[in-house]
C-alpha cells in the first residue's frame, strides 16, 4: 500500500465528522464495576454531567475497550480539529 493511500481525504474526514455528530452528545464516561463503582454492571454514561442520555452496556468488552469507546466521543472531535489546523498550516506554508 502506498503512503498516499493511507492519507485521509476530505470525504473520509467528513464521514468521520458526520458519524461523530450523529452519536449521542458527549461527554461520555466509562464506569467500570469495581474500579469506579461497587454495585451494578460496567457501562458507558452518555452526556455525563449534561443531563445524561442512555447508558451503554457492552457485553464482552475489556476494560481497555470500554475506556477507549467512552473516550472516543471526546477524542475524535479533537483529532478532527487538529487535522484541520494542521492542514490549514500546511496549505499556508506551501
Amino acid at each position: 500500500m502506498s503512503e498516499k493511500s493511507d492519507i485521509l481525504n476530505d470525504d473520509e474526514l467528513e464521514s468521520i465528522r458526520q458519524r461523530c455528530e450523529l452519536a449521542t452528545p458527549g461527554p461520555w464516561q466509562s464506569f467500570i464495576e469495581g474500579r469506579d463503582h461497587t454495585s451494578g454492571s460496567s457501562f458507558v454514561m452518555t452526556g455525563a454531567g449534561t443531563g445524561s442520555g442512555n447508558d451503554i452496556e457492552l457485553s464482552g468488552a475489556t476494560v481497555a475497550d470500554q475506556d477507549f469507546i467512552a473516550h472516543a466521543r471526546q477524542d475524535i472531535p479533537r483529532l478532527l480539529a487538529e487535522i484541520g489546523r494542521s492542514r490549514a498550516l500546511k496549505s499556508r506554508s506551501g
